[in-house]
């Protein structure tokens, strides 16, 4: 099971190794966790980063030091996805017109007005 799930991670942190030399930009650790099924916050996602050990000054995490903390957490199962009907709910929100479907327009209005 452990190396079914470190092949899991490395395959999604490799997606995002630019350089593939096993590192990869810090601001994309929270890309790569929510690739993987898992949904921390950002406050969640900076709790981890202060884990693992991230390369100064140029801000670059490297595999090795991502691997195991990544792997406890999905053996531990945090940050499970957000429940069906909860998304539903937030989708309804959004589709005033209540016709089952979001245009981009609509969906670009709310991601960019308050």
């Amino acid at each position: 099971l452990v190396a079914e799930i470190e092949k899991k991670i490395t395959e999604a942190f490799e997606v995002f190794d630019r350089e593939s030399n096993k590192t990869v930009d810090v601001r994309e650790i929270g890309c790569i966790i929510r690739s993987l099924g898992c949904f921390p916050n950002e406050a969640e996602v900076q709790e981890l980063l202060e884990k693992i050990e991230v390369e100064e000054p140029g801000g670059f995490v490297h595999l090795e030091n991502f691997l195991p903390v990544m792997t406890k957490v999905l053996l531990d199962r945090r940050f499970r996805p957000i429940p069906e009907d909860v998304i539903l709910h937030a989708f309804e929100a959004l589709d005033g017109n209540k016709c089952g479907y979001i245009t981009k327009e609509d969906l670009v209005k709310h991601l960019t007005e308050q």
